[in-house]
């Protein structure tokens, strides 16, 4: 831990959500921050009892609370909720505070507009964050060193952390590493069936496909200096049985249906910013 004002600041979530829930993981299980330093509100409390139990965290009936106990307030609503949630809120940040959100689709400007005190910041994890192996994406108001170290000293046991220039670099991380997860689960599935259908059974399947995946993955990231194209090579042979099957996905323009998945998924999040400004 770089940071020594950890220890005593304070950290709210608003939203117990499962992003929150991993974070929270993180930060308790890390010991980066006293679980009594943690504080949350969610709209039921279902969610909030969890935590109580599972990490010892205090919880808090409203969202004004949270505000006003925490050094560090992280927005884990849905987008379409966070306009109304912080209407009710915005007044009652003081210009020392970090203000986090998680929310896809809300920019830096359109934070800044709905909470004018404070210092802004988004963060994008993703479900690897779970067993720390997440790529999470991180843009600060006016390139703010200092919220940068903090973010970097918060969510380090999450995975790698990756702070990005601008708001187009923050969709396209969010799109590839967050969405991205789901995509490559939706290719698992389509891995997994295909090997159920020579007569596997179901688990070993999966275990199939799960090793497969993440041998080319760790293999990939321990080949130093070489790029992922001549990792390719090294596995297909001229007129072999590989060079068969890529040759096949080329035929069918793999790239272009990823790219297009890519591009409809960036464009849900273009919504998701006109449905929060108009929702105001």
């Amino acid at each position: 831990m770089n940071n020594p004002l950890l220890k005593t600041m304070k950290i709210g979530f608003i939203g117990a959500g499962n992003m929150s829930q991993v974070m929270i993981k993180g930060m308790v299980e890390s010991k980066l921050i006293k679980p009594d330093h943690i504080i949350v509100s969610n709209r039921t409390p279902g969610k909030l009892l969890k935590l109580e139990e599972l990490y010892g965290v205090q919880t808090r009936k409203h969202n004004e609370q949270v505000v006003e106990e925490c050094d560090v307030v992280i927005l884990a609503m849905k987008p379409q909720d966070l306009p109304a949630a912080v209407e009710v809120i915005a007044n009652h940040f003081e210009p020392h505070q970090t203000i986090i959100s998680l929310a896809a689709g809300i920019n830096l400007k359109m934070l800044e507009h709905m909470m004018p005190i404070g210092r802004h910041a988004r963060l994008m994890p993703n479900t690897p964050s779970l067993i720390g192996q997440g790529v999470i994406g991180y843009l600060v108001q006016n390139d703010e060193e200092i919220i940068a170290d903090l973010i970097e000293d918060l969510f380090s046991t999450l995975g790698t952390l990756i702070e990005v220039d601008n708001e187009d670099q923050f969709d396209a991380l969010m799109i590839s590493c967050s969405s991205g997860t789901g995509f490559i689960f939706e290719m698992m599935m389509y891995w997994q069936d295909w090997i159920e259908e020579r007569g596997f059974s179901e688990e070993i399947s999966k275990r199939m496909t799960i090793e497969t995946f993440l041998g080319a993955s760790m293999l990939a990231a321990q080949s130093v200096g070489i790029d992922i194209e001549e990792l390719q090579s090294r596995v297909a042979s001229k007129k072999g049985v590989t060079a068969a099957g890529l040759n096949s996905m080329r035929e069918l323009e793999i790239e272009r249906t990823l790219r297009i998945s890519f591009e409809k998924a960036a464009l849900r999040s273009k919504e998701l910013s006109n449905e929060a400004v108009k929702g105001r």
